[in-house]
């Protein structure tokens, strides 16, 4: 029995050829780029111009959206800075309107705002001292009353509410439209006084 042979006497491999190099001489011309390859490079240029141009839209466009944003902020910050010196100013220079009732000192029942009116107090035997009016009474003695700033009440009711404390800087009247006290600045108007002897 034989076996089959299939590898036969095959001829002898040749060893491969060493590369070998072509040098242009100064003489040789460049192939000049085909009508598809102009074409190809002129889009890829014009591609890269549009590019460029789209870029430097973009920088624009930001470049004035933040500038419109920084002037927005600072004409906000203009704005509320004007509106709280406009307020403070309004504040100051228009200090709040305040009634005074008169009220007798120890039991608060409002009384004529004649008798908390120095001239009147005076104009009849009485007194005003440290901001309490005195008025003399039959049989001997003195009533005193004062003001109370922000109450309310009728002749003859208790004081409702307010301050036996003058408002600083308030404009400050009765209900019948004597003034007691003038606001503004901080300076208020404050009612001599001129005393009696033999006062108690």
């Amino acid at each position: 029995m034989t076996q089959d042979d299939n590898q036969g006497a095959q001829p002898p491999q040749e060893p491969p050829r060493r590369g070998s190099m072509r040098f242009q001489d100064d003489s040789t011309q460049a192939r000049q780029p085909s009508l598809a390859e102009q074409r190809a490079r002129q889009q890829a240029m014009a591609e890269q111009e549009r590019q460029e141009v789209l870029q430097a839209e973009a920088a624009r466009a930001a470049e004035k959206k933040s500038s419109t944003k920084k002037k927005i902020l600072i004409g906000t910050g203009v704005t509320v800075g004007l509106v709280g010196l406009v307020a403070t100013f309004y504040t100051v220079a228009k200090p709040d309107e305040v009634t005074a009732v008169c009220a007798t000192k120890d039991t608060e029942i409002v009384q004529d705002d004649q008798n908390c009116d120095e001239n009147y107090v005076r104009s009849h035997g009485g007194y005003s001292s440290g901001g309490f009016f005195f008025m003399p009474i039959v049989g001997g003695g003195y009533n005193s009353y004062r003001y109370n700033y922000g109450g309310s009440g009728q002749i003859g009711q208790r004081v409702s509410g307010g301050s036996y404390t003058a408002p600083p800087g308030a404009n400050v009247s009765t209900k019948s439209g004597k003034s007691v006290q003038r606001g503004g600045f901080g300076i208020s108007g404050k009612s001599g006084s001129s005393g009696k002897s033999g006062g108690s």
